[in-house]
């Protein structure tokens, strides 16, 4: 692996253990985060608008340019409602 691919994959992992930290710190943030995802599913733009509520409304920050780990936890986000959707 690259220099700069081992140093962006270092950033990706900072991130989610901060992540991580704040979820498990504040459980209330995973909850509201899958509302939030919920409520903007099937609107156009809807991985910006769940960016920005997110970021209104939690502690955690989702800025303009996403890293890969906020694009992660946007992929996730709609994972999770694909899992609800298919229990359904």
């Amino acid at each position: 692996m690259s220099t700069a691919a081992e140093s962006r994959q270092a950033k990706v992992i900072d991130e989610l253990r901060v992540f991580i930290k704040k979820v498990l710190s504040d459980p209330t943030i995973a909850v509201k985060s899958v509302e939030i995802a919920r409520k903007f599913r099937d609107q156009p733009g809807s991985d910006e608008l769940i960016a920005r509520e997110i970021s209104a409304n939690t502690t955690i920050r989702i800025p303009e340019n996403w890293s890969d780990a906020d694009r992660m936890f946007l992929d996730i986000l709609h994972e999770v409602l694909d899992d609800e959707a298919a229990l359904y």
